[in-house]
């Protein structure tokens, strides 16, 4: 009988989100990442629709990390006769935990804002999935070890190898049938400030792997020198800094980040609120797995010290109506939603505001709006002009860029059967694909949502 392992790329096929790929052989069925489609319309319309293939039949989940768009469809999957058991490191499912009940509680309070002020073509407005939901899937979670083989079936076996990027995140090596396929999950980039280098594969018959930034270099920037002249303007000014963050590293490495800028007498003792219920539970994560980052216990404590954590919608009206000048960091990092949204419509009419976007801005996101000029955004069913200042960094990104990916692969002894190009916008895909070609003498595909390929093995 012939042997094949058959992919079907149910996610971050043409575009960054929605992770999700299945892997059928005759022994199991394996998906890996199981995530959300976030940016575009039409494909946030895409999470509302039942997965095109046997939900049933899938035996496992693999996550390689805890971001949403590689976790957050995981309750919608076990509406759809998931049974299975979601096994990732132990700090990917604290952060999936975490991830899927704030996203949960989202959704349940805009399905009641929208139904409440009626700016919803669908009534009732329903929320994605429900609390009860997430901690159905939750209850699914099994913690396997990093650096180590797991025997799944007599000829299928996988690896968590560390990939940096997000605490607790790692690449994916599974091993059919003697063939070896490596999904990259988000790879994170060398010197980070608070997590070690990424591994690196070293042997790969069938290579997937993310191209977000496939067309670009970080850009070559002091990113202390940056915040530094950032916050000393907005003190001159007299207004506030708002920068929306995203809940897991962006924020803890921000937090970080103005504490050594503060016991380096770069700043003053500017007031920085930390808001996002989520980011609070991520620092908890830190705490609870040291060996999984850089910082030591003394300056995660003096880190923690230094902020404000807001504990309570109360306490965000309070910061609000604080007339000091202050840095806010609140979620979610691409606007799309959370508390940042609650500064914003208070303050991004203001000339005296500065919103600082710090990480990628998916297309169709407010945050890509706001960072491509957008004059006014819309948010709660309204127009907001935008009289703030405007700036990015875009050296804080927790992906690896074209250099960093090249890198990732350099260590790989085989020349691949097949080398996969996913998580990227099509700019970014084809960039990669031409430059892996060129450094290489690799022929990289790239799928398209819903493509499945079939691989003798």
């Amino acid at each position: 009988m012939e042997k094949f392992v058959k992919v079907i790329f149910l996610g971050a096929a043409g575009v960054v989100t929605g992770s999700k790929f299945l892997i059928e052989t005759s022994e199991k069925n394996i998906l890996i990442d199981c995530g959300m489609f976030q940016g575009l319309k039409e494909l946030r319309e895409l999470n509302w629709e039942d997965l095109p293939v046997d939900v049933s039949s899938i035996d496992l989940v693999l996550l390689t990390h805890g971001h949403l768009d590689h976790v957050g469809y995981l309750p919608r999957l076990i509406k759809q006769g998931f049974k299975g058991k979601i096994i990732g490191t132990a700090p990917t499912l604290a952060i999936a935990e975490i991830i899927l009940k704030d996203s949960a509680k989202i959704h349940e309070e805009e399905a009641k804002k929208a139904n409440k002020e009626k700016y919803t073509k669908h009534y009732p407005a329903l929320p994605f999935y429900t609390i009860i939901d997430a901690e159905n899937a939750i209850r699914r979670f099994k913690v396997e070890l990093g650096d180590k083989w797991i025997q799944l079936s007599e000829h299928i076996a996988f690896r968590f190898q560390y990939n940096g990027h997000i605490i607790g995140a790692t690449f994916i090596e599974l091993d059919i049938n003697g063939k070896r396929f490596v999904f990259s999950g988000d790879i994170g980039r060398t010197n980070d400030y608070l997590l070690n280098n990424p591994k690196r594969p070293e042997w790969a018959d069938f290579l997937f792997i993310e191209s977000t930034y496939g067309n670009k270099l970080h850009p070559v920037e002091n990113i202390e020198d940056i915040l530094t002249e950032i916050i000393l303007e907005t003190i001159h000014k007299k207004g506030n800094l708002i920068i929306p963050s995203f809940a897991v590293e962006r924020l803890q490495t921000l937090m970080f980040i103005l504490w050594k800028l503060y016991q380096k007498n770069r700043i003053p003792n500017i007031p920085i609120f930390v808001d996002s219920p989520m980011g609070n539970n991520v620092l908890d994560v830190f705490k609870r797995f040291p060996k999984w980052h850089k910082l030591s216990v003394q300056d995660y404590n003096a880190m923690c010290k230094h902020v404000n954590i807001i504990q309570s919608y109360k306490e965000t009206w309070e910061t609000i109506d604080d007339k000091r000048s202050k840095i806010v960091i609140a979620g979610s990092g691409m606007v799309t939603g959370g508390r940042v949204l609650t500064y914003l419509q208070q303050l991004i009419d203001e000339p005296s505001t500065t919103v600082l976007l710090v990480g990628y801005q998916a297309e169709g996101t407010r945050g890509r709006q706001l960072q491509e000029g957008a004059h006014e955004i819309r948010f709660f069913g309204k127009y907001y002009p935008v009289r703030a200042t405007i700036k990015h960094i875009e050296s804080l990104s927790a992906h690896a860029d074209q250099q960093d990916l090249l890198d990732w692969v350099s260590h790989i002894k085989n020349v691949p059967e097949n080398v996969y190009l996913i998580h990227g916008e099509p700019t970014a895909l084809d960039a990669f694909r031409v430059k892996l070609k060129d450094t290489y003498n690799w022929d990289a595909k790239i799928p398209k949502l819903t493509d499945a390929i079939k691989e003798l093995v």
